[in-house]
Order: C-alpha cells, then structure tokens, then sequence
C-alpha cells in the first residue's frame, strides 16, 4: 500500500527577503512570495489529495487556504510541523545575532545539534516534534494522499529521516521558497519522488 506525501513550502516573506531568522514568529508575505503560492496551487491543481496537514502560522495558512481552493478535505493544523524556535533571534540577521548575542551564539554553534539561541528551541528538540509527527502522519493516514504545508527544517529532518543521515546534515537538503518536495512510502520503503521543485511563476 502506498502512502503519498507532498511537502510545501511557504512563499516568500518580508523576513525571508531581508534574510532575517523567521521562526514561530510571522511575516508578511510579498508579492512574488503571493505568485509563488499560484504557481504551487497551479501545479498540484490535479491531485486529489486525502488528507491535508498546516503548520500554524500565517504564512503557511495563506499557502493552504490558496491549495483548498475548490477542495473539500478537511484542514488541520499540528504545531509539530512549525519551523525551530529561533528564541530571542526571531526576527534579526545573522550579523545582527552576532553583534548582539555573541556569547549567545557561539555557545550555540559549538553545541552542534543541542546548541539552541537563547529562548528558543535546538535542532535535536525539534527533530524530535517532527520525528513524531511524520510517524503519527504515516499510521492515521496510511494509503492517502496527504499534503502538508509546512517550512524548510521540519521537510528537511524528513528526508534526514527516510535517508538515515544525521540530522546535522540537515542544511545539505536546500529546501527553497514556495517549492515542492514529495515522498511515496510502502511500508518501511520510501522512494524519494522529487525534492525542492519550485514551480514556474505564471505572468
């Protein structure tokens, strides 16, 4: 029996266009960011999906509301699926973390997968939400179609899980903005459909 599931992500926002860290928190999202989420309803237009699974934050609500159109599946939202905590970095840039939390952040870059900003949540925390998540997915809706509209780290650690690679190896994945990202598992077997397809904007 297989199990379809199809990773989204959010189109672009404020934050991710200044490069700023872009957690729990939200973000506007701009006008290529609001073509992206057409282009990705345009492509999946054809599926029937079974089941459909957001993160609970506005941009990926936005994402979900524009792929619902004209379908009738319930929506549920599973905070599990949400992007890692960045704490007190939430809304800053890397350069903006280093001149204000210095200690803050070479503490947590030299901790590896525990290291986390202050407030906020580490890699190995977040891992484990999502580990949990995309099990409990697999069992409640095995045989469907699911989607899930979601960030980069949680469709990241999920492909870190199908391949049995450390999670640390997470940032090897590139995940882009308003891509796609989809997995057909049969059982214990997962055959890797496609990663990171950004569909073409329409005019």
């Amino acid at each position: 029996m297989r199990t379809s599931v199809w990773f989204v992500r959010h189109g672009q926002t404020e934050a991710n266009r200044a490069r700023r860290y872009l957690g729990r928190g939200d973000s506007p999202l701009t006008e290529y960011g609001l073509r992206q989420h057409d282009a990705v309803a345009h492509r999946l237009r054809a599926l029937p999906f079974t089941h459909a699974v957001v993160s609970p934050t506005q941009r990926t609500r936005a994402l979900a509301a524009t792929l619902m159109r004209d379908r009738s599946i319930p929506l549920i939202e599973d905070p599990r699926w949400i992007e890692v905590d960045h704490g007190l970095w939430e809304g800053l840039t890397y350069r903006e973390v280093g001149q204000r939390f210095p200690v803050d952040a070479q503490t947590r870059w030299t901790q590896g997968v525990d290291g986390r900003p202050t407030g906020g949540e580490s890699l190995a925390e977040a891992a484990a939400r999502v580990a949990a998540a995309w099990q409990e997915l697999l069992v409640s809706y095995r045989g469907g179609r699911i989607l899930v509209v979601t960030h980069a780290t949680p469709i990241q650690l999920v492909l870190c899980f199908c391949c049995h690679t450390p999670i640390a190896d997470h940032w090897r994945w590139r995940i882009d903005l308003g891509s796609i990202t989809a997995l057909d598992v049969y059982g214990s077997s997962i055959i890797i459909r496609t990663v990171n397809t950004v569909p073409p904007l329409g005019r």
